[in-house]
């Protein structure tokens, strides 16, 4: 028998066991632009993903205009939240947790939104804060950062979403616990309302009449970004230890993971090639340039970006211009993960809890 299959032989008996292995677990993170399931079990690495979903529902389309979900938006994300309600029917899960972030924090509506999904698809959605949804996001990142070489070592997490901005600076340690791995401590974290989404309503089209992106307009976005990012930056000295060569940086959004799939020339989208590269900076200016320099209809087109996301990825990356102007680390992990791994993460080790408090 296979190693592979050894292991999981042996994930199925610990299952039978106790705490995290007597359950199979769901995690739905509900954006304003993405509806994401991961449905997975325990395993001696941490989780195996055994399903999964994905799905532009654009939850938050004209919420800046009008401060209130659309029925059409509302429409969109249920029949998205139905085939997730599926998948952990059809999955046997047992434990889940489903999370709505900027899109329900700014609806006025939204406690009418969250009514009819439980009573239309029967998940209970909980609208989480932006420091939950930080250090959620930074669980679920950990893996991806490298073992600190002295005590004076840092990192810059962002993550890109369709409604708002994540920076979170943490302190990275050498865990007391685990060989080779690395603890981590919030020091600040930030969220400002430049998503994808919104910089595309609120700036309006950023594209010319042939569908080229309009490099004035362009740079007004990434100026204006930049321009909320500052004070955080003075507030925690992030600068001056980025200019010591001490900051880590790791980007998880589908701004970065599209741009490397661009980068690396994809035939198609592949998580396993994306999750986890590190990127220079020069590196990412050459997968922008080239992003820019199509048009919509080409962007639609490319293989890593599609019709759903070639309008609003054009914001994205003038977000992204932002963080790396401002902070110019000069590297950047990629993390295709994130937010519904720190779920996952969560879960089980309350599952944990609550078996040894049974024993005790």
């Amino acid at each position: 028998m296979s190693a592979g299959r050894n292991r999981q032989s042996r994930d199925a008996n610990r299952q039978g066991r106790e705490g995290r292995w007597r359950h199979t677990y769901g995690a739905l993170d509900l954006g304003t632009n993405n509806c994401r399931l991961l449905v997975a079990k325990p395993n001696r690495d941490g989780f195996r993903v055994i399903d999964a979903f994905s799905r532009i529902v654009r939850l938050g389309e004209g919420l800046g205009n009008s401060k209130a979900l659309s029925d059409h938006a509302m429409g969109r994300t249920i029949e998205a939240l139905r085939v997730c309600h599926s998948k952990l029917q059809r999955n046997d899960v047992t434990r889940v947790r489903a999370v709505a972030t900027e899109a329900c924090r700014r609806a006025e509506n939204a406690d009418r939104f969250i009514e009819r999904v439980r009573s239309e698809t029967s998940i209970e959605l909980e609208i989480i804060a932006p420091e939950e949804e930080a250090e959620l996001a930074l669980v679920g990142c950990s893996p991806l950062y490298d073992a600190p070489e002295d005590d004076d070592a840092y990192a810059l997490l962002f993550d890109i979403g369709g409604g708002s901005t994540q920076i979170t600076w943490v302190r990275l340690v050498d865990s007391a616990l685990v060989p080779n791995q690395v603890d981590t401590e919030i020091l600040g974290c930030i969220s400002v309302p430049c998503g994808v989404v919104t910089l595309s309503e609120s700036f309006g089209c950023v594209e010319d009449e042939l569908g080229h992106v309009s490099p004035a307009l362009y740079g007004e976005i990434c100026a204006h970004v930049r321009d909320l990012l500052v004070e955080f930056d003075r507030h925690h000295g992030i600068s001056a230890h980025v200019g010591e060569g001490r900051v880590q940086m790791v980007g998880t959004s589908g701004t970065v993971t599209t741009l490397t799939g661009v980068f690396l020339d994809l035939p198609y989208y592949n998580r396993d090639h994306v999750d986890g590269r590190q990127l220079e900076f020069d590196q990412l200016c050459s997968a922008r340039d080239h992003l820019l320099s199509l048009n919509r209809q080409d962007r639609a087109a490319h293989p890593c970006i599609g019709p759903g996301r070639a309008d609003l990825v054009v914001s994205g990356c003038a977000v992204l211009d932002a963080i790396c102007d401002l902070w110019p680390v000069g590297r950047l992990r990629v993390a295709d993960r994130g937010l519904r791994e720190g779920i996952l993460h969560g879960l089980m080790r309350s599952a944990d809890r609550e078996s040894a408090a049974a024993r005790a």
